[in-house]
């Protein structure tokens, strides 16, 4: 707890410092991945991150330190040489685009694993701390890094803004945004320029085998929230910076601990949240319309049953014969009748269902959906009348009283359906 207070508290200049600059990085690489996201390009992020070790090992050979520079700079390079090799080979072969950048992440990241491992054999003290490019540590952020990576995150946000149509455009409707004059593959080119460096400033502090978690996960999860991009762009940088002070936090707390691990965790813990309980595209919001939905197919047909008989001036029906008309839903069928009954919709006499007079008017609603469904099917898309009917069975429980209105102008408020059955309606008696 202590550590809690000490770390929220911004009483040490590193820990602002930290932070910081997790902060910036996280709205940075959530921005680039909910483009890149959407433009179903997920796994070229991937690629740029394992891509870019080379280029840290690279750079510290030639600088002989661990200088956020020439860091940023060797890590630009080869991020940027991966991301043409992956276009130009998909470009020039016929080879899959996945496979391409299967193929590039494994050889450049294979590389970047041998330099590492070739630096540190060597023994050299200036060493220390490489490693933690591969799984980040944000607490070893000192303000050189600081003014490095949060200028290069500042910047790829920036842009971002000031561009937001034009990419917006090029990522729903490349097609239209070519016709009306905007430089497709320039903007392309500065897209692909901002997402390696929203992937370089992420090296140190989540590293860079898990950067590309923190670019796809946040929008990936924030999905599930939302179709307009706005919103999913304000929960994707929500996510991602809730889970990077959460990884900063505990490589604080925890000594030796590196931050990208805990930062994958906790966005993942926000990924699997939104995957079960998101609003209406969730698992268990799924689970729960769609039983919803069969309940109210049930209660439809239980109500239509019971019209049909009085329609037809039978003998009323009794529980029992309610049942048979539904073999093998006898628990679902008796429990709905006891709802039914609360709900005022039916009664019982003499040990028979009736319709009540609010009952009625609901059975009639879904009996008049049922037929008016049946006359279009038959007189718009000229199906048989025998045909119509499983068909209709489906449709009449999605209509809404505006299309039900719409429908029912469309065919000039008809009286009868293709069998010749009378179309209900509310001031029949």
């Amino acid at each position: 707890m202590e550590d809690f207070v000490y770390f929220f508290s911004f009483q040490d200049p590193n820990v602002a410092m930290v932070v910081a600059g997790i902060t910036l990085l996280s709205i940075s690489a959530a921005m680039v991945g909910t483009f890149t996201f959407l433009d179903k390009k997920a796994l070229l992020g991937d690629a740029i991150s394992h891509a870019v070790l080379p280029g840290v090992c690279l750079a510290f050979m030639f600088a002989g330190s661990k200088n956020p520079y020439w860091i940023v700079l060797g890590a630009f390079i080869t991020g940027a040489v991966s991301t043409y090799a992956i276009e130009w080979i998909s470009r020039s072969t016929k080879l899959k685009e996945d496979t391409v950048i299967a193929a590039v992440l494994s050889v450049f990241f294979g590389i970047g694993i041998l330099l590492l491992t070739q630096l540190q054999q060597t023994g050299d003290a200036a060493l220390s701390g490489l490693d933690h490019f591969l799984f980040g540590n944000a607490i070893s952020i000192v303000y050189e890094d600081l003014m490095v990576y949060g200028i290069l995150a500042l910047l790829v946000i920036v842009c971002l803004l000031v561009f937001y149509k034009e990419f917006k455009l090029i990522i729903f409707n490349p097609g239209y945004a070519q016709s009306v004059g905007l430089p497709v593959k320039r903007l392309k080119l500065l897209f692909n320029t901002l997402l390696v460096m929203a992937v370089v400033t992420g090296i140190q502090a989540i590293g860079v085998v898990l950067m590309a978690a923190l670019l796809i996960t946040p929008p990936a999860a924030a999905r599930f929230w939302s179709d307009r991009l706005k919103i999913i762009l304000l929960l994707a940088v929500i996510f991602a910076v809730f889970s990077g002070i959460a990884g900063a936090y505990i490589s604080f707390a925890v000594p030796h601990m590196p931050t990208g691990p805990w930062v994958v965790m906790a966005i993942s813990f926000i990924a699997f949240a939104s995957f079960f309980f998101a609003g209406k595209k969730g698992i268990l919001s799924k689970w729960y319309n769609q039983r919803n939905y069969q309940q109210k197919i049930h209660r439809d047909h239980l109500l239509k049953s019971l019209y049909q008989v009085r329609e037809r001036n039978a003998a009323p029906l009794g529980k029992a014969d309610i049942l048979e008309l539904f073999p093998g839903k006898e628990k679902e069928t008796k429990r709905f009748i006891s709802k039914l009954k609360k709900e005022g919709q039916i009664e019982e006499k003499s040990n028979h269902l009736l319709l009540t007079p609010t009952g009625l008017v609901e059975a009639k609603r879904v009996v008049r959906l049922h037929r008016l469904w049946e006359l279009y099917l038959a007189q718009y898309l000229n199906l048989a009348p025998d045909h119509v009917h499983d068909m209709a069975e489906k449709m009449e429980h999605l209509l809404t009283p505006e299309l039900e209105a719409k429908l029912d102008a469309s065919l000039d408020y008809p009286t009868q359906d293709p069998h010749h059955s009378k179309i209900p309606r509310d001031h029949d008696l």
